[in-house]
């Protein structure tokens, strides 16, 4: 019970169009997902394949949520709005993580072994983003609309753009779950901005340079 408790307060936490128990109980398919996922991951721990892949193909087809039952999911887990969402079968998620509908935390091919994500604590990944691959994604990360990461990411930075780049505020620590997914950097306008100074700064010379001769 404790437990359904904090899945609840997690939502009212991050979700401010959240106005009641009853509709949250009711109305949220990713509240659902994750509980018929904790009935999947235990009897998948007993080491019954066929019954907890069924619990999770309903769950599925009632939420337009898919997680695997060998999935490892930590406390305060939310997924917003959901429609989409796939988590693969050894992902493993830490705490207080916010996912938007979308997400795909996936594999890269037909390997064995540990060949899904590891996401660490306070983590934001926003609409549409993939995660593939054995990678690690530290805490306190954002990971930007449709970014594609492939690579693992250091704590406290975020994440944009296909392939995923990172940007590390230095010095900067994240003191608490920013949901803002939407307020990133852009490092590819950024460059072409400093692309463009350059080009400004080389005019402004060549046009003293030329005025200089003509003066001549």
């Amino acid at each position: 019970m404790l437990r359904l408790k904090k899945d609840v307060k997690a939502i009212f936490e991050r979700d401010p169009a959240a106005k009641s128990i009853l509709e949250v109980l009711l109305c949220y398919p990713g509240l659902h997902a994750l509980w018929f996922h904790r009935l999947a991951h235990r009897l998948h721990r007993w080491g019954l394949v066929l019954l907890p892949r069924l619990i999770s193909q309903l769950s599925r087809f009632l939420t337009g949520i898919e997680i695997h039952p060998g999935a490892k999911i930590g406390e305060g887990f939310f997924i917003d709005h959901g429609m989409g969402v796939v988590i693969g079968e050894t992902t493993e998620i830490g705490d207080n993580v916010t996912i938007y509908q979308g997400v795909t935390l996936g594999g890269t091919g037909k390997e064995k072994g540990k060949r899904h994500p590891t996401i660490g604590n306070n983590v934001v990944i926003g609409t549409g983003a993939k995660i593939l691959g054995p990678i690690k994604i530290g805490d306190n990360v954002k990971i930007g609309a449709g970014s594609v990461v492939l690579r693992d990411v250091p704590s406290n930075t975020t994440v944009v753009g296909v392939p995923g780049r990172v940007v590390v505020y230095e010095g900067e620590r994240v003191p608490s779950i920013d949901l803002h997914h939407e307020k990133l950097p852009d490092p590819v306008a950024e460059a072409l901005q400093r692309l463009q100074s350059q080009i400004d700064d080389l005019r402004s010379q060549q046009e003293k340079i030329l005025k200089g001769g003509q003066d001549d």
